[in-house]
């Protein structure tokens, strides 16, 4: 069973704890950018296995992330 964050917190801790991954200003403004592209392969691959509320989630998260980035 996979788990899927249900807040920013449990997101930001699934990205930089589990996964390991550093929430840069580049990796981030990369990610917003990707999620924004509709046409995006890897976007689209997102939304039909996540579905849209979990994609405008993560959108939401990563917006949310490059904007505690820009106030650091």
């Amino acid at each position: 069973m996979n788990y899927i964050p249900q807040t920013y917190d449990e997101w930001e801790h699934c990205i930089t704890v589990k996964c390991r991954i550093p929430l840069t200003p580049g990796y981030v403004a990369a990610r917003i950018a990707a999620l924004e592209d509709r046409h995006d392969f890897h976007t689209q691959k997102f939304i039909d296995r996540w579905g849209e509320a979990h994609h405008a989630r993560t959108l939401e998260w990563f917006r949310k992330a490059a904007g505690k980035l820009a106030a650091d």
